[in-house]
């Protein structure tokens, strides 16, 4: 899986931004652009998104956009779902494609233990 392709060539910034306001709507939160992060994630993202990457990249590309906050609310469940998203292109299915998902989630939102990093990195590392 050591492909490296443009995992996120589809996701440009407009969708990232659908995404963050739909979280917010289904809770009832604000959905507003910071000003701290808004701006300098929205030019990483344009100038990086359509790269060719590899999977454990492009998850970490999504990983530093949620710690860059360029929104009030859900940077994490918002990137993460982008991050799911690219599992979904692999077109695995049962355990390990639920399991894949969920690692990349939890990359993402920096709550993944360095054991589950190292098992992500190394499904994408398989050829």
């Amino acid at each position: 899986m050591s492909q490296v392709k443009a995992w996120l060539a589809e996701v440009p910034w407009d969708l990232v931004i659908f995404q963050n306001a739909s979280l917010c709507e289904q809770k009832n939160a604000l959905h507003k652009p910071t000003s701290d992060g808004y701006e300098t994630t929205k030019a990483f993202w344009v100038s990086t998104h359509q790269q060719p990457m590899t999977l454990m990249d492009a998850v970490d590309l999504c990983r530093r956009c949620h710690r860059m906050a360029p929104f009030c609310f859900y940077n994490g469940n918002t990137f993460a779902a982008i991050a799911r998203s690219m599992v979904e292109q692999l077109g695995l299915s049962g355990s390990e494609a639920a399991a894949l998902r969920s690692l990349a989630g939890h990359i993402v939102a920096g709550v993944a233990t360095p054991e589950q990093q190292e098992a992500f990195r190394r499904f994408c590392e398989r050829g």
